[in-house]
């Protein structure tokens, strides 16, 4: 009898913990996919002066001025999220999916003006350091015994912290306070990403059988990731991009 407990649950743990690795792979394959769009929307956008003209107006002093049709792509994606995150219930898998694939594209678009600002040899440099950091702080946050639920609600704050900063700085329009912000960004985010990809193991382990809300829930993981992976890249470029100029 108890051979067969042992037997039952020994099957049972390795069922949820092949259902957790599927959960959590799929993740990163959906993170992957929005990758890949913004970076492919981004491409196009940042290397066709007409597409590129349509929402960025670029002075002859060197300068940059956005259009109305510039504003809207800028602000749509916080839309989009807020969206995504009030109605999460109550949308459809089809729905989630259709606006996290718009919100990659609008995201890619936004983005554009780095192949304006910085080298294309810079920027491929700065991706492959964003990609390797992250890879390493994903197998830290997947394997650690340690709970980083302390950590993920301090780094919470000092994100709320830095978001201020940057909107001060935003008048200051101070170089000194722009380098902190950039290397506390790089610390958060670093992070971030191994405290979200435990909570994601740790959502997969569940074992949520909801397969409707499972499929929804592992769009959201997938944007959680793909925001940490993008803002860190973007503090990085900070550091390692170079000017066009």
């Amino acid at each position: 009898m108890m051979n067969q407990f042992n037997g039952n649950y020994n099957s049972n743990r390795t069922m949820t913990q092949a259902m957790s690795r599927t959960f959590v792979s799929t993740v990163f394959m959906w993170m992957f996919a929005a990758l890949g769009i913004t970076a492919a929307t981004a491409f196009l956008f940042g290397t066709n002066e007409a597409l590129f003209s349509s929402f960025i107006h670029v002075t002859p002093q060197g300068g940059a001025k956005m259009s109305i049709l510039g504003w809207i792509i800028t602000f749509a994606p916080f839309i989009i999220v807020f969206t995504m995150t009030a109605n999460m219930h109550k949308m459809s898998v089809q729905k989630t999916v259709l606006m996290y694939v718009i919100y990659s594209i609008l995201m890619g678009i936004s983005l554009s003006f780095i192949f304006w600002a910085y080298t294309a040899a810079s920027i491929f440099k700065t991706f492959v350091i964003s990609a390797g950091m992250f890879g390493v702080m994903a197998v830290v946050g997947y394997t650690t015994k340690t709970d980083l639920t302390k950590f993920g609600s301090f780094l919470f704050m000092a994100l709320i912290g830095i978001i201020i900063a940057t909107l001060v700085n935003f008048f200051m329009h101070s170089a000194r306070l722009d380098y902190i912000i950039s290397i506390v960004g790089v610390l958060i985010f670093t992070g971030l990403t191994a405290f979200d990809v435990q909570k994601i193991k740790q959502i997969g382990d569940s074992g949520i059988n909801d397969g409707e809300m499972m499929a929804k829930i592992t769009v959201h993981a997938a944007l959680t990731l793909y925001l940490d992976f993008l803002n860190l890249f973007l503090y990085l470029l900070r550091f390692f991009g170079n000017s066009r100029d």
